[in-house]
């Protein structure tokens, strides 16, 4: 079954403008034409558009998609430098994950000390920064606010 490309749009929550400079930039070098030129994309196609959203929102730039693509189109004889670009971006994933947990710890830390200060009408129930009336989990923001 072949899908237009504002099939696989719809269908990918992507703008069709991305696909065509996707295409535009070499990664979709598979994409078949209809004999009036409509670009069909095949269920397979759909799975490398997913794969290419998914490195992108990792943050892996344009540039090292292709050239993982690159790598793809040659076969077998890259499967150690595709790895070796898999593992670069999984660490950099993990990295992004443990500061986005340290933001969340802030910002749960932000919101008790809120809702605290509401229930008590004032921030000045802080202004002491009193270790025993704080959840231990907050001490380390202590001082901090």
């Amino acid at each position: 079954m072949s899908f237009t490309i504002g099939e696989v749009a719809k269908m990918l929550n992507i703008p069709t403008s991305t696909i065509r400079y996707y295409e535009q930039e070499g990664m979709l070098t598979f994409i078949q034409r209809s004999d009036n030129g409509v670009r069909l994309f095949e269920e397979k196609d759909l799975e490398t558009l997913e794969f290419i959203e998914c490195l992108k929102k990792t943050g892996m730039p344009i540039k090292s998609i292709k050239q993982f693509l690159n790598y793809v189109s040659k076969g077998d004889s890259t499967i150690n430098e595709r790895l070796d670009m898999m593992k670069d971006q999984k660490n950099i994933v993990i990295q992004e994950i443990e500061q986005l947990k340290k933001m969340l710890e802030m910002l749960d830390y932000k919101c008790w000390y809120y809702e605290t200060a509401k229930k008590a009408g004032t921030c000045k129930i802080h202004e002491n920064n009193d270790f025993e009336n704080t959840p231990r989990k907050y001490n380390k923001f202590l001082n901090k606010s």
